[in-house]
């Protein structure tokens, strides 16, 4: 699907419904993306907010003076919006005119733009959105994880589950390399990068240094990127 298409013209992925809300998958406080925010900001918007936890948790630290959330899902966004300032339901494509022009200092992604059919356009109309020198701070699965690696290279396999890098609502899939690609193409300057939830297996370490660092990047089940306006 071409990174050019009207922003109006797509939809996106919800997360599976659990049918509760306090579902972990709506309900998670992140604090490894807390502190990806170098300094408290003003106004800020989480996008695909779930629950509100997370936003609800930078306003209570003093992270934020002001927090706004988007939801796909209706029945998830009405108990976040009894949290936070502001909650709009629906998809970001649709959503996005409603925002003042240069009006949050940080936007949040936490694990969603893998959910959208383009997020490549979602990323470069946000930027309209976001004061000069704010921050767009991104999640992302790890799709060479190497137990993912593993089922495909070795068992021939592609197995979408409920969660993970192979949750079954997930319509992109991305690498360190094509992310940061991703960004790039956004016009979005990457300031930190970090691997989260490392591999325990003992061997991969060493299958690492074997290969001159070929195995890095699969250590990680997720990458969390700091990129600036």
């Amino acid at each position: 699907m071409s990174g050019n298409l009207n922003s109006k013209s797509y939809h996106s992925a919800g997360g599976v419904e659990s049918g509760e809300l306090g579902y972990l998958y709506y309900s998670s406080l992140r604090p490894e993306m807390a502190a990806l925010l170098p300094s408290p900001v003003g106004r800020m918007l989480d996008v695909g907010c779930g629950t509100g936890l997370f936003a609800e948790s930078l306003k209570a630290n003093g992270l934020a003076k002001e927090v706004w959330g988007v939801e796909i899902s209706a029945d998830v966004g009405k108990v976040a919006a009894a949290k936070l300032d502001k909650v709009l339901v629906g998809d970001i494509a649709d959503l996005m005119c409603e925002f003042p022009l240069a009006s949050f200092d940080a936007v949040y992604f936490n694990d969603s733009l893998e959910h959208m059919v383009d997020p490549f356009t979602v990323l470069r109309d946000i930027k309209k959105y976001v004061k000069p020198g704010g921050f767009i701070l991104v999640s992302l699965p790890n799709v060479r994880y190497i137990r993912n690696l593993f089922e495909l290279v070795f068992k021939k396999d592609w197995v979408y589950r409920d969660h993970g890098v192979l949750d079954r609502t997930h319509l992109r899939f991305f690498t360190k390399k094509s992310a940061a690609r991703m960004f790039e193409e956004a016009g979005l300057r990457v300031e930190v990068v970090r691997g989260i939830q490392p591999s325990r297996k003992w061997y991969i370490p060493l299958l690492n240094i074997l290969t001159a660092g070929w195995f890095e990047d699969t250590l990680y089940l997720q990458y969390i990127w700091r990129t600036r306006v």
